[in-house]
Protein backbone atom coordinates (compact mmCIF):
# COMPACT_ATOMS: atom_id res chain seq x y z
CA UNK A 1 0.00 0.00 0.00
CA UNK A 2 1.40 3.28 -1.06
CA UNK A 3 2.62 6.05 1.97
CA UNK A 4 0.24 9.32 2.08
CA UNK A 5 1.72 12.23 2.65
CA UNK A 6 -0.49 15.69 3.19
CA UNK A 7 -0.72 18.28 0.44
CA UNK A 8 1.23 21.63 0.63
CA UNK A 9 -1.87 23.90 1.30
CA UNK A 10 -2.46 27.55 0.48
CA UNK A 11 -3.91 29.37 3.36
CA UNK A 12 -7.21 31.68 2.83
CA UNK A 13 -10.90 30.16 2.03
CA UNK A 14 -10.69 31.64 -1.24
CA UNK A 15 -7.62 32.22 -3.65
CA UNK A 16 -9.47 33.38 -6.98
CA UNK A 17 -8.55 37.17 -6.58
CA UNK A 18 -5.01 35.78 -6.20
CA UNK A 19 -4.85 33.99 -9.23
CA UNK A 20 -6.76 37.22 -10.92
CA UNK A 21 -4.16 39.50 -9.93
CA UNK A 22 -1.13 37.10 -10.32
CA UNK A 23 -2.49 35.48 -13.51
CA UNK A 24 0.05 33.35 -15.42
CA UNK A 25 2.37 33.16 -12.80
CA UNK A 26 -0.19 31.97 -9.69
CA UNK A 27 0.17 28.27 -10.15
CA UNK A 28 3.85 28.90 -10.80
CA UNK A 29 4.60 31.02 -7.89
CA UNK A 30 2.33 28.25 -5.78
CA UNK A 31 4.66 25.41 -7.42
CA UNK A 32 7.59 26.95 -6.16
CA UNK A 33 6.65 28.54 -2.66
CA UNK A 34 5.72 24.86 -1.67
CA UNK A 35 8.48 22.87 -3.89
CA UNK A 36 5.37 20.87 -4.92
CA UNK A 37 4.41 19.78 -8.18
CA UNK A 38 0.64 19.34 -6.41
CA UNK A 39 -0.76 21.97 -3.97
CA UNK A 40 -3.95 22.43 -2.58
CA UNK A 41 -6.10 25.51 -2.39
CA UNK A 42 -9.37 27.22 -2.36
CA UNK A 43 -10.81 28.80 -5.80
CA UNK A 44 -14.42 29.25 -6.72
CA UNK A 45 -15.68 28.27 -4.09
CA UNK A 46 -13.95 24.60 -3.60
CA UNK A 47 -11.22 22.96 -2.79
CA UNK A 48 -8.87 22.46 -5.55
CA UNK A 49 -5.83 20.75 -6.60
CA UNK A 50 -2.68 22.72 -8.57
CA UNK A 51 -0.70 20.94 -10.87
CA UNK A 52 2.45 21.28 -13.17
CA UNK A 53 5.08 19.73 -13.98
CA UNK A 54 6.25 16.95 -17.32
CA UNK A 55 4.73 13.96 -15.00
CA UNK A 56 2.06 15.98 -13.55
CA UNK A 57 0.71 16.69 -17.62
CA UNK A 58 0.98 12.57 -18.21
CA UNK A 59 -1.48 12.35 -15.05
CA UNK A 60 -3.97 15.06 -16.02
CA UNK A 61 -4.24 13.64 -19.46
CA UNK A 62 -4.77 10.24 -17.76
CA UNK A 63 -8.97 10.54 -19.28
CA UNK A 64 -9.42 7.08 -16.70
CA UNK A 65 -8.44 9.21 -13.59
CA UNK A 66 -9.76 12.66 -14.86
CA UNK A 67 -13.09 13.86 -16.87
CA UNK A 68 -13.94 17.59 -18.37
CA UNK A 69 -17.23 17.50 -17.68
CA UNK A 70 -18.34 20.15 -15.28
CA UNK A 71 -14.56 21.71 -14.54
CA UNK A 72 -14.97 24.99 -16.74
CA UNK A 73 -15.64 27.73 -15.07
CA UNK A 74 -19.06 29.62 -16.02
CA UNK A 75 -17.81 32.99 -17.41
CA UNK A 76 -15.57 31.03 -19.57
CA UNK A 77 -18.49 28.70 -20.71
CA UNK A 78 -20.20 32.28 -21.13
CA UNK A 79 -17.68 33.68 -23.38
CA UNK A 80 -14.26 31.48 -24.52
CA UNK A 81 -16.07 27.98 -24.82
CA UNK A 82 -19.63 28.37 -25.05
CA UNK A 83 -21.56 25.14 -23.19
CA UNK A 84 -22.04 21.75 -24.65
CA UNK A 85 -18.66 22.25 -26.43
CA UNK A 86 -16.63 19.29 -27.29
CA UNK A 87 -13.90 20.73 -24.48
CA UNK A 88 -16.54 19.87 -22.20
CA UNK A 89 -17.63 16.03 -23.01
CA UNK A 90 -15.91 12.82 -22.12
CA UNK A 91 -15.41 9.03 -22.91
CA UNK A 92 -16.96 7.49 -26.06
CA UNK A 93 -19.11 10.88 -26.48
CA UNK A 94 -16.12 13.27 -26.92
CA UNK A 95 -13.96 10.31 -28.95
CA UNK A 96 -17.11 10.52 -31.16
CA UNK A 97 -17.20 14.60 -31.39
CA UNK A 98 -13.43 14.78 -31.25
CA UNK A 99 -13.65 12.68 -34.79
CA UNK A 100 -15.45 15.12 -36.39
CA UNK A 101 -12.96 17.51 -35.79
CA UNK A 102 -10.03 15.34 -36.49
CA UNK A 103 -11.73 14.85 -39.93
CA UNK A 104 -11.36 18.41 -40.78
CA UNK A 105 -7.86 18.28 -40.41
CA UNK A 106 -6.65 16.31 -43.47
CA UNK A 107 -3.57 17.58 -44.96
CA UNK A 108 -5.16 18.90 -47.88
CA UNK A 109 -7.33 20.80 -45.88
CA UNK A 110 -4.40 22.13 -43.48
CA UNK A 111 -2.99 23.20 -46.66
CA UNK A 112 -6.30 25.07 -48.42
CA UNK A 113 -6.02 26.54 -44.74
CA UNK A 114 -2.45 28.05 -45.62
CA UNK A 115 -3.60 29.53 -48.94
CA UNK A 116 -6.23 31.31 -47.36
CA UNK A 117 -4.38 32.69 -44.79
CA UNK A 118 -1.15 33.77 -47.43
CA UNK A 119 -4.08 35.07 -49.43
CA UNK A 120 -5.59 37.44 -47.31
CA UNK A 121 -2.40 38.54 -46.19
CA UNK A 122 -1.20 39.56 -49.40
CA UNK A 123 -5.04 41.29 -49.79
CA UNK A 124 -4.46 42.94 -46.61
CA UNK A 125 -0.61 44.21 -47.29
CA UNK A 126 -2.34 46.29 -50.57
CA UNK A 127 -3.97 48.67 -47.80
CA UNK A 128 -1.26 48.30 -45.30
CA UNK A 129 1.41 49.61 -47.86
CA UNK A 130 -0.82 52.86 -48.43
CA UNK A 131 -0.95 53.29 -44.60
CA UNK A 132 1.18 55.40 -42.20
CA UNK A 133 1.27 52.83 -39.84
CA UNK A 134 -0.96 49.57 -38.47
CA UNK A 135 -1.45 47.94 -35.41
CA UNK A 136 -0.40 44.27 -36.73
CA UNK A 137 -2.21 42.12 -33.97
CA UNK A 138 -5.62 43.79 -34.87
CA UNK A 139 -4.74 43.53 -38.55
CA UNK A 140 -3.85 40.20 -38.08
CA UNK A 141 -7.30 39.47 -36.32
CA UNK A 142 -9.13 40.34 -39.59
CA UNK A 143 -6.78 38.22 -42.06
CA UNK A 144 -7.45 35.87 -39.51
CA UNK A 145 -11.37 36.26 -39.62
CA UNK A 146 -12.07 36.35 -42.92
CA UNK A 147 -9.59 32.98 -43.83
CA UNK A 148 -10.90 31.14 -41.21
CA UNK A 149 -14.32 31.98 -42.52
CA UNK A 150 -13.43 30.88 -45.87
CA UNK A 151 -12.19 27.60 -44.22
CA UNK A 152 -15.51 26.86 -42.85
CA UNK A 153 -17.14 27.19 -45.69
CA UNK A 154 -18.70 30.60 -43.61
CA UNK A 155 -19.89 33.58 -46.14
CA UNK A 156 -18.83 36.81 -45.00
CA UNK A 157 -19.24 39.74 -46.56
CA UNK A 158 -16.88 42.71 -46.61
CA UNK A 159 -19.11 45.14 -44.09
CA UNK A 160 -19.43 42.17 -41.75
CA UNK A 161 -15.23 41.57 -41.36
CA UNK A 162 -14.73 44.12 -38.39
CA UNK A 163 -17.97 43.13 -36.38
CA UNK A 164 -17.49 39.58 -36.85
CA UNK A 165 -13.32 39.77 -36.02
CA UNK A 166 -14.77 42.09 -32.92
CA UNK A 167 -17.04 39.20 -32.28
CA UNK A 168 -14.49 36.83 -32.24
CA UNK A 169 -12.00 38.74 -30.36
CA UNK A 170 -14.01 39.42 -27.46
CA UNK A 171 -14.77 35.79 -26.46
CA UNK A 172 -10.92 35.26 -26.79
CA UNK A 173 -9.81 38.30 -24.93
CA UNK A 174 -12.77 37.56 -21.82
CA UNK A 175 -12.75 34.66 -20.23
CA UNK A 176 -11.01 35.87 -16.82
CA UNK A 177 -11.54 39.77 -17.12
CA UNK A 178 -13.00 41.54 -14.95
CA UNK A 179 -13.97 44.75 -16.33
CA UNK A 180 -16.37 46.00 -19.72
CA UNK A 181 -14.17 43.30 -21.66
CA UNK A 182 -15.68 40.60 -19.79
CA UNK A 183 -19.18 41.35 -20.51
CA UNK A 184 -18.55 42.14 -24.45
CA UNK A 185 -17.29 38.71 -24.36
CA UNK A 186 -20.78 37.26 -23.05
CA UNK A 187 -22.58 39.76 -25.77
CA UNK A 188 -19.73 38.49 -28.33
CA UNK A 189 -20.65 35.14 -27.78
CA UNK A 190 -24.23 35.21 -27.70
CA UNK A 191 -24.41 37.17 -30.90
CA UNK A 192 -21.35 35.17 -32.50
CA UNK A 193 -24.03 31.57 -31.62
CA UNK A 194 -27.33 33.61 -33.48
CA UNK A 195 -24.82 34.36 -36.29
CA UNK A 196 -23.80 31.00 -36.95
CA UNK A 197 -26.90 29.30 -35.76
CA UNK A 198 -28.58 30.97 -38.63
CA UNK A 199 -25.97 29.56 -41.11
CA UNK A 200 -26.30 26.05 -39.95
CA UNK A 201 -30.39 26.52 -40.38
CA UNK A 202 -30.10 27.43 -44.18
CA UNK A 203 -28.10 24.18 -44.52
CA UNK A 204 -30.09 22.33 -43.46
CA UNK A 205 -33.25 23.95 -45.10
CA UNK A 206 -30.93 23.42 -48.26
CA UNK A 207 -30.72 27.43 -49.20
CA UNK A 208 -27.11 27.75 -48.46
CA UNK A 209 -24.71 25.03 -49.56
CA UNK A 210 -21.12 25.13 -48.89
CA UNK A 211 -18.93 22.13 -49.79
CA UNK A 212 -18.92 19.05 -48.30
CA UNK A 213 -15.55 18.95 -46.66
CA UNK A 214 -15.79 22.30 -44.61
CA UNK A 215 -16.83 22.49 -41.16
CA UNK A 216 -19.91 24.17 -41.94
CA UNK A 217 -21.22 21.28 -43.80
CA UNK A 218 -19.80 18.89 -41.23
CA UNK A 219 -21.49 20.16 -38.24
CA UNK A 220 -24.34 20.73 -39.65
CA UNK A 221 -24.91 17.46 -40.48
CA UNK A 222 -23.33 15.38 -37.80
CA UNK A 223 -25.18 12.70 -36.04
CA UNK A 224 -24.61 11.96 -32.78
CA UNK A 225 -24.12 8.47 -30.76
CA UNK A 226 -28.37 8.82 -30.73
CA UNK A 227 -28.10 8.81 -34.24
CA UNK A 228 -29.69 12.53 -34.23
CA UNK A 229 -27.84 16.04 -35.59
CA UNK A 230 -26.93 17.94 -33.32
CA UNK A 231 -29.47 20.25 -31.54
CA UNK A 232 -29.14 24.29 -32.91
CA UNK A 233 -27.26 25.54 -30.23
CA UNK A 234 -24.24 22.48 -29.66
CA UNK A 235 -24.20 23.07 -33.55
CA UNK A 236 -23.24 26.67 -33.25
CA UNK A 237 -21.01 26.73 -30.87
CA UNK A 238 -19.39 23.70 -31.96
CA UNK A 239 -18.64 25.93 -35.28
CA UNK A 240 -17.49 28.87 -33.54
CA UNK A 241 -14.52 26.19 -31.81
CA UNK A 242 -13.65 25.88 -35.31
CA UNK A 243 -13.73 29.64 -36.40
CA UNK A 244 -12.55 30.99 -32.92
CA UNK A 245 -9.21 29.28 -32.58
CA UNK A 246 -8.67 30.28 -35.97
CA UNK A 247 -8.41 33.48 -35.01
CA UNK A 248 -7.12 33.60 -31.68
CA UNK A 249 -4.05 32.94 -33.43
CA UNK A 250 -3.61 36.78 -34.07
CA UNK A 251 -2.20 36.53 -30.48
CA UNK A 252 0.59 34.10 -31.46
CA UNK A 253 0.93 36.69 -34.94
CA UNK A 254 2.00 39.46 -32.76
CA UNK A 255 4.32 37.45 -30.44
CA UNK A 256 6.33 36.52 -33.61
CA UNK A 257 6.39 40.10 -34.85
CA UNK A 258 7.44 41.08 -30.73
CA UNK A 259 10.31 38.17 -31.41
CA UNK A 260 11.89 38.99 -34.75
CA UNK A 261 12.07 42.59 -33.27
CA UNK A 262 13.60 41.74 -29.85
CA UNK A 263 15.91 38.88 -31.52
CA UNK A 264 16.65 40.34 -35.12
CA UNK A 265 19.35 37.78 -34.86
CA UNK A 266 16.85 35.29 -35.67
CA UNK A 267 16.14 36.99 -39.06
CA UNK A 268 19.25 35.55 -40.86
CA UNK A 269 18.44 32.06 -39.13
CA UNK A 270 14.90 32.31 -41.76
CA UNK A 271 16.06 32.65 -45.03
CA UNK A 272 14.94 29.45 -46.25
CA UNK A 273 18.56 27.78 -46.24
CA UNK A 274 17.33 25.20 -43.56
CA UNK A 275 13.72 24.99 -43.53
CA UNK A 276 13.80 22.81 -40.13
CA UNK A 277 15.42 26.24 -38.49
CA UNK A 278 11.42 27.69 -39.27
CA UNK A 279 9.49 24.83 -37.22
CA UNK A 280 12.09 25.43 -34.54
CA UNK A 281 11.85 28.81 -34.50
CA UNK A 282 8.08 28.59 -33.99
CA UNK A 283 8.26 25.83 -31.44
CA UNK A 284 9.87 28.01 -29.39
CA UNK A 285 7.58 31.04 -29.56
CA UNK A 286 4.98 29.00 -28.87
CA UNK A 287 6.82 27.66 -25.59
CA UNK A 288 8.71 30.88 -24.39
CA UNK A 289 5.42 33.10 -24.56
CA UNK A 290 2.05 32.79 -22.58
CA UNK A 291 -1.01 31.34 -24.50
CA UNK A 292 -3.22 29.36 -22.49
CA UNK A 293 -2.39 29.98 -18.50
CA UNK A 294 -3.79 26.38 -17.13
CA UNK A 295 -6.91 24.34 -18.00
CA UNK A 296 -9.43 22.38 -15.81
CA UNK A 297 -10.87 19.07 -15.02
CA UNK A 298 -12.28 16.93 -12.11
CA UNK A 299 -10.92 13.46 -10.97
CA UNK A 300 -13.18 10.47 -11.41
CA UNK A 301 -12.21 8.36 -8.87
CA UNK A 302 -10.34 8.40 -5.88
CA UNK A 303 -6.31 7.55 -5.91
CA UNK A 304 -2.98 8.09 -5.25
CA UNK A 305 -0.22 10.40 -7.26
CA UNK A 306 3.77 10.46 -5.88
CA UNK A 307 1.93 10.28 -2.08
CA UNK A 308 -0.53 12.21 -2.30
CA UNK A 309 -4.22 11.53 -2.22
CA UNK A 310 -6.81 12.66 -4.73
CA UNK A 311 -10.71 12.60 -3.67
CA UNK A 312 -13.19 11.57 -5.99
CA UNK A 313 -15.04 14.35 -7.76
CA UNK A 314 -11.98 17.35 -6.66
CA UNK A 315 -11.54 20.48 -9.32
CA UNK A 316 -8.06 20.20 -10.94
CA UNK A 317 -5.88 22.86 -12.28
CA UNK A 318 -3.31 22.16 -14.55
CA UNK A 319 -0.59 24.67 -15.29
CA UNK A 320 0.62 25.13 -19.15
CA UNK A 321 2.98 28.42 -18.43
CA UNK A 322 4.76 27.42 -15.68
CA UNK A 323 5.13 23.66 -17.33
CA UNK A 324 6.73 25.34 -20.57
CA UNK A 325 8.89 27.13 -18.01
CA UNK A 326 9.95 24.32 -15.91
CA UNK A 327 13.44 23.65 -15.52
CA UNK A 328 13.23 20.15 -15.36
CA UNK A 329 11.92 20.15 -18.59
CA UNK A 330 13.56 22.65 -20.63
CA UNK A 331 17.16 23.63 -19.87
CA UNK A 332 17.52 27.75 -19.03
CA UNK A 333 13.61 28.40 -20.26
CA UNK A 334 13.38 31.92 -19.43
CA UNK A 335 16.31 31.99 -22.75
CA UNK A 336 14.72 32.58 -26.52
CA UNK A 337 16.75 29.22 -27.75
CA UNK A 338 14.79 27.97 -31.01
CA UNK A 339 17.64 25.44 -31.26
CA UNK A 340 16.31 23.31 -27.91
CA UNK A 341 13.95 21.98 -30.93
CA UNK A 342 17.04 20.41 -32.75
CA UNK A 343 15.83 16.90 -31.98
CA UNK A 344 11.86 17.09 -32.65
CA UNK A 345 10.37 15.27 -35.30
CA UNK A 346 8.82 17.85 -38.13
CA UNK A 347 5.30 17.12 -37.08
CA UNK A 348 3.46 18.81 -34.08
CA UNK A 349 1.58 15.53 -34.06
CA UNK A 350 4.73 13.97 -32.86
CA UNK A 351 5.93 16.20 -30.06
CA UNK A 352 6.65 14.98 -26.55
CA UNK A 353 2.91 15.17 -25.59
CA UNK A 354 3.17 16.33 -21.85
CA UNK A 355 6.37 18.66 -22.60
CA UNK A 356 5.24 21.36 -25.23
CA UNK A 357 1.63 22.06 -23.58
CA UNK A 358 0.73 25.17 -26.13
CA UNK A 359 -2.36 24.32 -26.71
CA UNK A 360 -2.94 21.78 -24.52
CA UNK A 361 -1.67 18.17 -24.08
CA UNK A 362 -1.95 14.31 -24.47
CA UNK A 363 -3.93 12.45 -27.54
CA UNK A 364 -5.49 14.06 -30.07
CA UNK A 365 -7.65 11.74 -31.04
CA UNK A 366 -8.20 9.98 -27.40
CA UNK A 367 -6.98 13.26 -25.26
CA UNK A 368 -8.04 16.48 -25.19
CA UNK A 369 -5.12 18.01 -26.98
CA UNK A 370 -6.59 20.69 -29.48
CA UNK A 371 -6.61 19.62 -33.43
CA UNK A 372 -6.20 23.27 -34.31
CA UNK A 373 -2.76 23.21 -33.58
CA UNK A 374 -1.83 21.99 -36.84
CA UNK A 375 -3.55 24.68 -38.20
CA UNK A 376 -1.64 27.20 -35.73
CA UNK A 377 1.35 25.86 -36.30
CA UNK A 378 0.99 26.19 -40.36
CA UNK A 379 0.17 29.81 -40.06
CA UNK A 380 2.97 30.74 -37.98
CA UNK A 381 5.33 29.64 -40.48
CA UNK A 382 3.36 31.47 -42.96
CA UNK A 383 3.41 34.65 -40.92
CA UNK A 384 7.37 34.37 -40.41
CA UNK A 385 8.20 33.71 -43.61
CA UNK A 386 6.06 36.97 -44.49
CA UNK A 387 7.30 39.14 -41.66
CA UNK A 388 11.32 38.14 -42.60
CA UNK A 389 11.20 37.65 -46.44
CA UNK A 390 8.21 39.32 -48.30
CA UNK A 391 7.69 42.87 -46.15
CA UNK A 392 9.57 45.15 -44.98
CA UNK A 393 8.67 47.44 -42.10
CA UNK A 394 10.11 49.52 -39.23
CA UNK A 395 9.27 49.48 -35.61
CA UNK A 396 9.07 52.98 -33.94
CA UNK A 397 9.38 53.16 -30.20
CA UNK A 398 6.75 51.90 -28.69
CA UNK A 399 5.27 49.67 -25.28
CA UNK A 400 6.10 46.06 -26.30
CA UNK A 401 5.92 44.64 -23.11
CA UNK A 402 3.07 41.87 -22.32
CA UNK A 403 1.71 41.50 -18.92
CA UNK A 404 1.96 38.04 -17.45
CA UNK A 405 -1.27 38.81 -15.54
CA UNK A 406 -3.95 39.55 -18.30
CA UNK A 407 -5.11 36.19 -19.57
CA UNK A 408 -4.54 35.91 -22.70
CA UNK A 409 -2.21 38.74 -23.09
CA UNK A 410 -0.04 40.40 -26.26
CA UNK A 411 2.41 43.10 -26.31
CA UNK A 412 0.89 46.30 -25.24
CA UNK A 413 0.95 48.05 -28.15
CA UNK A 414 -0.34 45.57 -30.56
CA UNK A 415 3.10 45.89 -32.33
CA UNK A 416 3.04 49.24 -34.66
CA UNK A 417 4.78 48.80 -37.73
CA UNK A 418 5.22 51.93 -40.11
CA UNK A 419 6.71 52.06 -43.84
CA UNK A 420 5.45 48.76 -45.12
CA UNK A 421 6.76 47.81 -48.06
CA UNK A 422 6.12 44.09 -50.45
CA UNK A 423 9.29 42.74 -51.80
CA UNK A 424 7.41 39.68 -52.70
Amino acid sequence: MQKVKPFPREKGIENGLRLLREGYLYIPNRRKAYQSDAVKTRVLGQEAILLGGEEAAELFYDEDKFKREGAAPEPAVSTLLGQGGVQQLDDEAHRHRKKMFLDLMSKERIEIWAKLVEKYLYIATKEWIRKDSINFYKESQKVLTQAACEWCGVPLKDKEIDKRTEQLISMIESPVAVSKRHIEGRIGRIKGEKWVSGLIEQVREGTLQPDEDTALYQIAWHKELDGELLDLKTAAVELLNVIRPSVAIALYFAFTALTLQQFPEEKNKLNGENPYYLHMFIQEIRRYYPFFPFNGAITRTDFIWNGYQFEKDTLTIFDFYGTNHDPRVWEDPEDFKPERFSNWHESPTDQIQFRLLAQGGGSYSAGHRCPGEWNTVRAMEIITDFLVNKIDYTVPEQDVGFSLVNMPTTPKSGMIFENIQYKG
